[in-house]
């Protein structure tokens, strides 16, 4: 039997009136009447009332939001930058020139990543360990990490990359990294590297550039210079290859690269960067006024100066590059005598070079370290007269007395005259000549006698620095981001191919040198490096004139970039990833 419905009929007749009937609200016919009795003037007033409360609320809504928005680099835009030379390898095993390493810059990427900060990162690696005794590096590699061609990178790359670094038919500028270097595997994506000895700067080797062993495993040694993958180049950079455009005889002057989005240490935020290459100084300027390009950089101070009067934005940071004048004593016996250095530094005003031959685009110096490596405390401020004095007390002391004839100091030794003269030997870089220059005319105003003497910089390399056959040289050396001085003021380096060109001689250093070497605690080597340059200072084996600056002309709408310490001028692409042209507004909440 089915039972009947439990809702009554009845009910359901007053639920479909409920639903069918009319209702309006109360409120609602107020306003209607309310608004009929109005008068036209005051029908204005209540819309003015009414759009202005519209526009408070909506106005208060925003001030709402608007605390809660946060600016951050949006994807997009574009960078357009001239670069002096002709590239060839977008290789970081073949990179010679600043055009090579400026492409090999963007597109290549290391375990490691040196940060504009002055310090080391991982890259390609997500950990690694270094062993107690300093002789071995283990690395992992991301397990996300891929070339730009999509294949992924892994420990075979790796130990390929080294191989070849090491591979002695290559010639790569790299090998001497890599020498003694022994690579295993461990797994897909973890390798070690050993060393034979200890050495505390070697982490900076693992910033080198890998290569997909993929693309080149078909490639022999002898044919790698000639590749042209070595052009149309395939890395795990923050950039990748996208177009080349060459002149009508097969010469590359134009490149644009496109945004890596899988990039390890994220995704760049400007889309293209496209790089054009010029003959010369001349001609890169003149590509800057036409517009086809909007930044360059390594130009003379002179142009810069002139480009930052008018308007344009140059950013500039001191270079690690410590130029001095070297003394001889082996060639030269007056600079045995410490006062004859002394009295030098204090007739040469560093001031007056930086600002005539530099046009204010570097740094004095007062010791063997580049500025941003070492806070040097301010030196008192003595003016050129009194330097010159005391320069002159200091010669009187040691019996130099000038010639009345043409004003130059002697002294009797024995029966014979010992006159104060030596030449200062330099290159033909213009910068060096002039200061050269300059030097001579500071040093003749204390009775000493300078013979200028100008060589080809092949020539005095191979004839006269290599031999070591000068009195004094106007030269510059370049200090890595890891500080090892040990090449340069060693006593073991005093000949060829040593880099001590002082010839300079201290066991104390020497021994600091060496447990700088060694030790891995970062601190230690700190210490003794600071113990190192404050004895070379006291000893004066060479007058530290300054450390010149790398220039960079940017366009004002690159945002986030920051170069800090570099150490060559391609070093300015170290945090690329982050610079930005775009921006957007989003929540905070969805920043993360």
């Amino acid at each position: 039997m089915c039972r009947a419905s439990s809702v009554p009929l009845f009910t359901l007749v007053k639920l479909n009136h409920f639903f069918k009937k009319e209702y309006r609200f109360p409120k609602t016919d107020f306003l209607e009447n309310a608004l009929h009795t109005f008068s036209p003037a005051e029908k204005v007033l209540s819309f003015v009332f009414t759009v202005l409360l519209i526009v408070g609320a909506a106005s208060l809504v925003y001030k709402v939001n608007a605390l809660f928005l946060i600016e951050r680099p949006a994807f997009g835009g574009e960078l357009k930058e001239g670069v002096i030379g002709n590239p060839r390898f977008i290789n970081p095993l073949l990179s010679l020139s600043d055009a090579d390493r400026d492409l090999s810059a963007l597109v290549y990427s290391g375990l490691m990543k040196a940060t504009p900060e002055g310090t080391l990162i991982e890259d390609l690696a997500e950990h690694f360990n270094i062993s107690e005794d300093g002789l071995s590096y283990t690395f992992k590699i991301r397990d996300n990490a891929k070339f730009h061609d999509g294949m992924p990178v892994t420990a075979e790359d790796v130990i390929f990359t080294i191989q070849k670094a090491q591979d002695s038919s290559l010639k790569s500028p790299k090998r001497a990294n890599w020498e003694g270097v022994t690579v295993e595997k461990n797994g897909e994506r973890e390798l070690t590297l050993t060393l034979n000895q200890a050495y505390a700067p070697f982490l900076e080797n693992a910033t080198l550039g890998i290569l997909p062993k993929h693309v080149w495993k078909d490639v022999d040694s002898e044919s790698f210079p000639f590749s042209p993958r070595n052009l149309e180049a395939v890395g795990s950079g923050p950039y990748k290859v996208d177009r080349i455009l060459r002149s009508d005889v097969g010469v590359p002057f134009y490149f644009e690269f496109s945004a890596f989005e899988d990039y390890m240490l994220s995704a760049p935020h400007i889309k293209k960067i496209a790089m054009r290459f010029y003959p010369s100084e001349t001609a890169l300027l003149e590509g800057y006024v036409r517009g086809e390009i909007e930044s360059m950089n390594t130009i003379a101070p002179e142009a810069a100066k002139k480009l930052e009067a008018n308007g344009a934005r140059v950013e500039r940071t001191p270079l690690p590059r410590v130029f001095a004048v070297f003394f001889n004593q082996n060639q030269a016996p007056i600079f045995a005598e410490k006062g004859v250095r002394q009295a030098l530094s204090l007739a040469t005003d560093k001031e007056l070079l930086v600002e005539t031959v530099l046009h204010s685009y570097g740094v004095p110096i007062h010791g063997p370290v580049p500025p941003l490596l070492f806070n040097e405390e301010a030196k008192a401020a003595t003016s050129s007269a009194a330097r010159m004095e005391e320069a002159n007390l200091i010669l009187d002391k040691g019996k130099w007395v000038r010639n009345a004839k043409d004003g130059v100091r002697e002294r009797s030794k024995g029966k014979e005259t010992e006159r104060l003269s030596f030449s200062l030997v330099t290159s033909d870089v213009p910068e060096l000549k002039e200061s050269a220059e300059l030097l001579k005319e500071m040093w003749e105003r204390i009775g000493v006698e300078v013979r200028l003497q100008i060589f080809e910089s092949g020539d005095l390399n191979q004839n006269v620095i290599r031999p070591r056959k000068f009195d004094a040289l106007l030269f510059g050396e370049i200090i890595g981001r890891d500080l090892d001085l040990f090449a340069f003021w060693h006593s073991s380096q005093r000949n060829d191919p040593g880099l001590n060109i002082a010839m300079y001689t201290n066991s104390k250093v020497d021994k600091l040198l060496e447990e700088a070497r060694r030790t891995t605690d970062a601190e230690k080597r700190r210490s003794d490096y600071e113990a190192v340059v404050e004895t070379i200072k006291g000893d004066l084996p060479a007058l530290f004139l300054y450390s010149p600056e790398l220039i960079y002309v940017l366009p004002n709408g690159i945002k986030g970039f920051n170069w800090g310490r570099v150490t060559v001028p391609s070093e300015r692409f170290l945090d690329v990833h982050r610079w930005y042209t775009r921006t957007e507004k989003v929540w905070s909440i969805f920043t993360n």
